[in-house]
């Protein structure tokens, strides 16, 4: 005979929640998940934007030595002053300050020759380089002419040095002076270092002058 038969039916399973202790520890995981994944994209965002500054720099560097080797080489043995009768002022070259003549592209202003002035402005590491410009005419700068105020080409320097060197007694190449002893007429190669406050140094920028030497004899 048949055993007997054993009703089926739905088992029973009671239904279990989270703990307390197990709810507490799964919201410090997830805290404590959210504080890495914040510090990682705070990281992420000062490694980019120092990145940006440092990329800004060098750009601007590269931007401001281009200018000054353009306008350098593109200087002209035109005096701009002699006034005082004595031997026309064709470069004046002084340890933080330069003035020499080139054309002004009429984009900068009105064209024509220009009496540029380099110069360095502040002290401690908020120096400051700075270009002047102003027409020149018949040997003269013509008050009232300064194409725009000065421009700031670079800030935020510890230092700006300027040297000189023409041709030596024996006809050899001088050595660096940082007075230009003969503003009467045109060095050979001018000399630019640049300290910014913070960073490398900029390279050293040497660059020789294609009218350089032209002008009186000393």
């Amino acid at each position: 005979m048949p055993g007997p038969s054993i009703a089926a039916g739905p088992v029973a399973v009671r239904a279990r929640g989270f703990s307390l202790i197990e709810v507490l520890l799964a919201m410090v995981l997830l805290a404590a998940g959210l504080a890495l994944a914040f510090a990682v994209i705070r990281s992420a965002q000062t490694v980019t934007a120092r990145g940006e500054a440092i990329a800004a720099r060098s750009e601007r560097m590269r931007a401001v030595e281009g200018f000054l080797r353009w306008r350098l080489a593109g200087a002209l043995p035109i005096a701009f002053d002699s006034s005082d009768g004595a031997r026309p002022l064709r470069f004046v070259g002084e340890p933080e300050r330069m003035r020499f003549v080139a054309d002004l592209p009429p984009y900068l202003g009105q064209g024509g020759p220009y009496l540029h002035e380099l110069q360095v402005d502040g002290n401690g590491n908020r120096r400051q380089l700075l270009l002047d410009l102003s027409m020149v005419q018949a040997g003269r700068v013509v008050a009232g002419t300064a194409a725009r105020p000065p421009e700031m080409l670079a800030d935020r320097l510890l230092a700006v040095r300027f040297r000189y060197r023409g041709i030596d007694p024996q006809g050899g190449l001088g050595d660096w002076q940082a007075h230009w002893p003969w503003p009467e007429r045109m060095p050979l190669q001018v000399e630019v270092v640049i300290e910014p406050d913070e960073g490398e140094a900029w390279p050293p920028m040497v660059v020789s002058l294609p009218n350089g030497g032209a002008g009186a004899t000393p």
